[in-house]
């Protein structure tokens, strides 16, 4: 069979349809990349259905958890500090909104607090030598005792060598007198050293009076009082200075309350107030604010006040809740429900509606509230929307919307 020899004309067009195809398809690739890129539309955003904090301008991947994004039209896009609620939401939601109006707050000023122990009248018994507690007198907390009253026994290696040193020289001085030795100042330093470690005159003047120094020495309570904290067991070993007991007397207690800095202009030391005991029927107690922290948290802007009650029938009980109900000068403001207001440490907000449906976050300065209502003193003006139900829900769907706080950047 002959050899097939190609004309050189037919290799050269070859190759030109060749060089043809690949510039069709590199042109085909390349319109195909423009509709694609086509595909990307200016009038929607790209954001994910599990982070709605995610906003991207082109399809792709959710950051967070890689799911598709899915395009969502810009019309819906909330601006800052916003939400958008549908009328079903609003519904089980139970979002209630009112209309701010202007009315008279300053009457007077409830403030919520508690009763506590009066710290001018707590007390803390200490042992004055180590020893082991041989036995107690008192075991539980609750329990009253008595200034005078037994309560503890100790043995203490360390005291009863004092004892017999004291009984000792008491003996010397009465055999051999003082003609060479002063046994007089032996004596007396042997019984302050009693004394020190705190031993009753009584229980010194007995001593010479047994023949066997006893190894156990019993203790006094130096003080009266309820017990509120016991801090030793029979049978342990207690160090110099170690606490026993922590007494509290409840003859008066401290009504103590907190006070945002917004309400100090109405209240101040030596106020008269009344304070109402819920528990008791609302018993009415007249007293004076004794005490107004010098210190203000400045994370919470929150202070503390305190007035001194007194306790005759022991009635009253440390933990109780109670109203402090100061008088305050009445005056025209705008005021709003105190549920209304939502405040932390950046500050006090409200959620206001913007139109049906569409509500905004709003930073506002509070004044002085009673037991419903709170004066606004900037932020908000007569005529505004304000959500009065239901704002604690409108915060905890921001933050899960958005993944931050409504109050984030905004100044106080």
């Amino acid at each position: 069979m002959a050899n097939y020899k190609p004309n050189k004309r037919v290799i050269l067009l070859s190759i030109i349809l060749s060089i043809l195809t690949i510039s069709v398809l590199s042109s085909c690739k390349h319109s195909s990349t423009k509709s694609a890129q086509s595909v990307i539309k200016s009038d929607v955003y790209y954001t994910c259905s599990m982070h709605p904090q995610v906003r991207e301008d082109h399809p792709g991947k959710c950051p967070i958890c890689q799911m598709d994004l899915i395009a969502v039209p810009k019309t819906s896009m909330k601006a800052d500090n916003e939400i958008h609620l549908n009328a079903e939401q609003i519904r089980l939601g139970n979002i209630q909104v009112d209309t701010i109006r202007s009315g008279n707050i300053g009457d007077k000023m409830v403030l919520t607090g508690t009763l506590n122990f009066n710290g001018q009248k707590l007390s803390s018994v200490n042992t004055r030598v180590e020893g082991r507690i041989e036995k107690l007198y008192v075991k539980k907390t609750g329990d009253y005792i008595h200034k005078g009253e037994p309560i503890y026994d100790l043995y203490s290696e360390q005291l009863n060598n004092a004892k017999q040193e004291y009984v000792t020289a008491l003996q010397e001085q009465n055999t051999i007198g003082n003609t060479l030795i002063n046994y007089g100042a032996i004596v007396e330093s042997a019984r302050g050293k009693l004394v020190l470690w705190g031993m009753t005159n009584q229980e010194i003047m007995q001593l010479p009076q047994n023949k066997i120094v006893s190894t156990s020495t019993t203790f006094f309570s130096p003080e009266e009082g309820y017990v509120t904290n016991l801090n030793i067991q029979e049978g342990g070993y207690a160090m110099e200075g170690a606490p026993v007991f922590q007494l509290a007397d409840l003859s008066t207690l401290w009504a103590e309350a907190q006070v945002y800095t917004t309400q100090l202009s109405s209240i101040n030391e030596n106020s008269q107030v009344t304070v109402q005991i819920p528990d008791l029927g609302n018993q009415i107690i007249q007293a004076t604010i004794a005490f107004v922290n010098p210190e203000i948290n400045p994370d919470t802007r929150i202070n503390l006040v305190r007035a001194t009650i007194r306790n005759p029938n022991n009635q009253l009980h440390p933990g109780m809740p109670v109203y402090i109900i100061a008088n305050s000068r009445q005056h025209h403001s705008i005021t709003l429900p105190i549920d209304a207001v939502l405040t932390d440490s950046k500050g006090s907000t409200v959620w206001v509606q913007i139109k049906p449906g569409v509500f905004s976050v709003r930073m506002i300065s509070t004044g002085i509230s009673d037991e419903n209502t709170i004066e606004i003193k900037s932020g908000l003006q007569v005529g505004d929307i304000v959500v009065t139900s239901g704002a604690y829900l409108l915060n905890s769907e921001y933050i899960f919307e958005n993944g931050n706080s409504p109050m984030e950047g905004m100044k106080m």
